[in-house]
């Protein structure tokens, strides 16, 4: 029988797996806009950690005073313009703030299609970090180079294994959710393979 795909797989999850399985994902996606923060000193990355800090803290703690919208807000303002900047670095920038909006909204209206979509940005951004690759080197950059090229199956290795820790919580607390965290960044690396 084949097993079910990696998304198949977060659509059967509860509303509080997916959830921390998003923010899990944003984890591996928030060092590739430190990066492009600090090299064109732009925005404020350190508010983007907060925001991140603070969704985990309300996934947590449901009750906790944390307001959606004034999160939202500060990811708008730390949201680069992708005619302000002529480098790569803007796309896993915009692709990482997307994802931050994204997983905010699902929280917001308890949207769980959202947190599978924060898998499917963070996947695109890979793939995106692929085509730029390969056409800079001259090569093609076709469906199946992007699904056999090792940053891609990372990518979905990665996610694989964080559906496994959290299909595996019996629920998730602070000690399960600190876990899944230390396992999106175990290599130290981002989705795009930049140093963290």
């Amino acid at each position: 029988m084949k097993k079910p795909n990696n998304f198949q797989r977060i659509r059967e999850l509860n509303y509080l797996q997916q959830a921390s399985l998003a923010a899990a994902m944003i984890e591996r996606m928030l060092p590739n806009y430190v990066l492009f923060s600090e090299a064109l000193e732009f925005g404020n990355a350190a508010e983007l950690r907060n925001v991140l800090n603070s969704l985990w803290e309300k996934l947590l703690i449901p009750k906790a005073k944390i307001s959606l919208e004034k999160l939202n807000e500060k990811v708008e303002l730390n949201t680069p313009d992708l005619n302000d900047f002529d480098m790569f670095g803007v796309y896993p920038a915009i692709d990482t703030c997307t994802a931050l909006i994204t997983l905010i909204n699902g929280m917001q209206q308890k949207e769980e299609a959202n947190f599978v979509d924060v898998c499917k940005i963070s996947q695109a951004s890979v793939a995106k970090f692929i085509e730029y690759q390969l056409t800079t080197e001259g090569e093609v950059a076709d469906n199946s180079a992007l699904r056999a090229h090792p940053l891609m199956n990372y990518e979905m290795d990665v996610l694989a294994e964080l559906i496994d820790k959290v299909e595996s919580c019996q629920r998730i607390d602070k000690d399960s959710a600190k876990e899944l965290k230390q396992l999106a960044l175990a290599d130290g690396q981002s989705n795009i393979g930049i140093e963290c």
